[in-house]
This record gives C-alpha cells, structure tokens and sequence, in this order.
C-alpha cells in the first residue's frame, strides 16, 4: 500500500534530521502503525523521497479515506501533530542537548534549537513561507510589513464544535503543561513541541519558540506558574536576566492593560528573538539628564510612538531609572495632552519594555502607553483609529510597537484586487470588497496611470508601509508635532525633578 512508503518516508525524515538514531527506526515505525491503525507493515523497496508537507498529507489522506480524521484543517492539524510526535524526542534528551550546545555558545544553543522546532513541524516551514513579507522606507527607517497567511482559518464545523468542547487544561497555550498535549478542536495538539527550562531572576522559566514565526528566531519565554502579567521593577530585571543569558537576543514584554497589551495577559511572558527592528535603530533624537542617573544615558527616540531609551554598562541602575520612570507615568496626568492616569479608578498609563545589548552597553526602551477610550474613539484613543482601519483595525502590541505590522490575511487579496483595479482604470469605489480602501487609493492612483502591475504592486506597498507608520503615530501619546513634543518633555521633567 501507498501509506506504507509515506511511513517509511518519515520515519527516514526522522533520522535524517537527527530526531532519532538507527536504531529507533522500528519503534518510529510502529508507533507510526498504531496512530494508523495498521497492524502490519510491508518495507518499500525504495522510501520515497518527498519534502515533510507532501508525506505528512499522504498520510492524513489516507487517515481521512479510513475513518480517522476528519477532512478539515483543524482536525489535519491535529492528527499530523500526533505522527509528528512519534518521532519527536522526549523532553529529558533536548534539554540535554540543547545544554551541550549551551556550554559551547549561546549562539549554537539557539540556532540548534530553532532548526530542532522547526524539523519536528512545530514550526511549519511549508506554512511561513506563505507569509507575505516586505518593507516600506518610512520617515522612521525602513518598517516590516507582513501578511499573516501561515495561521489556519477554522473551518464552521470545527468552530461550532470548539463551542463545545471542554477546556480549562492548559489554562492557556503558554502553559508548561503543553508538552506533548494531544489537543482538542479549540486548542492546537503539542505532541511535537518541547521547552527549554531557564532561570529568569531566580524564578523557574520557560524558553521556546513561536510557531507562526513572525521574524528571525522568534522566541517567547513564559513563566512556569500561570500567572498574570505585570510591568513592574521586576519585570525590567527578568528581561536583562534573560538578555545576560542570550545577549545576541533582544527580548521584549507587552504591556499589562488590555488595547494596549498583547493577547495573552493572563500568563506573564516576554517575546524575543534575533532582529533588528526599526524602532532598535531608530536613534535619539533628544537627550536627557536625570538628576541622580548621570550614568544612564537618557534620550527620546525619534520613533512614530513615545519612546524613551535609556543606556549604559550596569543594567541594574538602567531597571532603578526605568522603575521611577514607570511609578511617575503610572500616575501623570497631563490634561492639555490628553493624558489621564485615571478615570472611575480605572488606571490608564503602562509601559510596553524592550531590552537589548547593544555593543558593551545594556539598553531598555520604554515605551509609554495609555489605553483610554472616549465615544469617539471607542477601541482607543491611543490606537489605530477608524480611517486607518482598512488596513489595521487590531490592537498593538510588543511586535508592531517595534515597527513589524502584522496584518490581516484579507488584505492578500483585497491589495491585489486594489491593484488590478487602478491598472485597469475600473471604478474601485463602487465594489463592495474594495470600497473601504477607496479614500486611501484616491490618494495615490493618480500617479499610477499606464504603469504596470508590478509596479502598481510596489507603490501600494509602500502606501500600506506608510499607514502603518501613522497606526504607531496613533498610538503613541505624544505627536510628534511641536506641542506634542512639548508635552513629552513636560513628563520627562517630572521625571528629572
């Protein structure tokens, strides 16, 4: 039977990626019939060479032709999960090597690591690729745009069926209690997806990385109890814990309010990765003097949202400096800036942090937040607002503050549509689907008659880089404008004083 080469196939895979040795082979080979429900094996007399995706989808149909998975990208995912895991190691022996790496360098530890996550398909290669990737010169340097296509869309059967199942373990996809999780309809299936134990300020951590991958190396590291995050002192000194650990990784947190914090903030973890982001190389464009932190360099980013960078050789007075900054913001209220610290005991200010070593210097930027909303802008007065919201709607966290947009899987095909349309000359106002982009495009078609598709293509990517960098204007709660600047240095004084 066909199965029989695509078991052979993996198994092969297996090995050849050093999963397992030679002598697992037959173990990978039965564990693979008992998923299968095969009770006999027949040996091909060639294993067919195929790439991961391919052997895995023959499999899965052969699954879905016997009754054994259902033919929908949930249940798919879920099942080759599960022969994934037949050859994925057990966590004892990839923290052992992961640790052999470790005492040679943490470069070599990482990049043994990141190729490990993504050889057992926790990472699937076949599915980032599809991302659409580019970037657009901004007056901010150059930002990263990406279109997320790599994240499953589920299917009305899967989700009527999530509705009901049950959940509550893991308390959430960041829990350690993922290891090896078979999963179920609502929650994505573990069995190939190991972490890595660290010490982070004296507390027991986790080290992994992100499967959907959204730039080099990006990793998430999580605190081993399910606890909620916080941006305190604590939290400055957990990010260098990690940056002295991993000093060729920058490593971030998103901020502890809803709108302006990530999606998860029922489990304290940070974001990190090997990068450059633009808001990292963005430079100071003002620099500061804190009485009493004359060795901390002090300095305001020239940055689309409200950044202050702070730098020198002791990481520790950077966290001091960082926590008085935090303790001033909590409670600054500048009404002429529209800022509030407070309203109905609601609390309103927030830092997002990001910490990096940067030559023989530590540096931390902090970037202010505020998650106020009013009946005109009721998602956020500090977030993306509605004209903008053909493009980004969602909120911003760690990844687009830094200058990575992560946008919508609709925009693949409306922007090609978009485009189509101007190099045709037909009436983009009046479709349906296109009509939401009509105020931004009037702004730029003009200048696109009788070109070519390609090059119709590139101008609306550098148009959709150029909204972006006004959605972090947007969120940021100073503008760069003179007044806005103004009020950026009124804080900072309060700071200083």
């Amino acid at each position: 039977m066909k199965v029989y080469g695509h078991i052979a196939a993996l198994a092969e895979y297996g090995i050849e990626k050093g999963l397992a040795d030679e002598i697992d082979r037959d173990l990978i080979i039965n564990s693979l019939l008992d998923v299968l429900h095969l009770d006999t094996f027949e040996k091909p007399d060639e294993i067919p060479e195929l790439p991961l995706e391919d052997i895995l989808s023959g499999l899965l149909d052969y699954a879905v032709e016997n009754g054994l998975c259902e033919d929908s990208i949930v249940y798919r995912d879920l099942f080759d999960t599960r022969l994934m895991g037949c050859l994925t190691p057990r966590p004892s022996e990839v923290v052992r090597r992961f640790g052999e790496n470790m005492a040679v360098s943490p470069e070599k530890a990482t990049e043994w690591y990141y190729r490990f996550s993504q050889d057992t398909d926790y990472i699937r290669r076949y599915r980032i690729k599809k991302d659409m990737r580019w970037k657009a010169q901004t007056e901010y340097g150059e930002l990263d745009i990406t279109i997320n296509l790599s994240k499953p869309e589920k299917d009305p059967k899967a989700i009527a069926a999530a509705r009901n199942a049950a959940s509550g373990y893991p308390k959430c996809l960041l829990c350690a209690e993922n290891v090896g999780y078979a999963g179920r309809v609502n929650h994505p299936a573990r069995q190939n997806h190991r972490i890595i134990p660290i010490d982070i300020a004296g507390q027991e951590w986790g080290f992994q990385y992100s499967p959907y991958v959204y730039y080099n190396e990006h990793c998430i590291v999580f605190n081993r109890t399910h606890t909620p995050m916080v941006i305190d002192r604590s939290a400055f000194e957990k990010l260098f814990s990690f940056v002295e650990k991993f000093p060729h990784y920058f490593v971030g947190s998103n901020a502890d309010l809803p709108i302006v914090g990530g999606s998860i903030l029922a489990h304290e973890h940070f974001q990190g990765g090997c990068y450059t982001f633009a808001m990292a190389a963005a430079p100071v464009e003002k620099k500061y003097t804190v009485k009493g932190y004359e060795d901390v360099s002090v300095g305001r980013v020239k940055w689309p949202m409200s950044v202050i960078r702070l730098s020198g050789k002791d990481h520790h007075r950077l966290c001091d400096l960082a926590d008085v900054i935090l303790t001033k913001w909590r409670a600054y209220t500048d009404e002429s800036a529209f800022i509030y610290a407070f309203t109905d005991g609601e609390p309103h200010n927030t830092i997002t942090p990001i910490a990096r070593k940067n030559g023989e210097n530590y540096e931390l930027d902090l970037v202010l937040r505020n998650n106020i909303t009013t009946a005109e802008h009721p998602l956020g007065v500090y977030h993306p607002h509605a004209e903008l919201h053909h493009i980004k709607k969602e909120n911003i966290g760690l990844i687009e503050v830094m200058g990575l947009a992560v946008l919508p899987s609709r925009l693949k095909g409306e922007l090609e549509s978009l485009a189509r349309a101007i190099g045709e000359g037909r009436d983009y106002r009046s479709d349906e689907v296109l009509s939401k982009h009509a105020d931004w495009a009037d702004t730029f078609a003009g200048d696109l008659a009788g070109k070519s598709i390609d090059e119709i293509t590139a101008r609306i990517r550098l148009e959709t880089g150029i909204v972006f960098a006004k959605v972090l204007e947007h969120a940021g709660v100073y503008k760069r404008d003179a007044q806005g600047m103004s009020a950026f240095d009124r804080f900072v004084s309060v700071v200083s004083g």
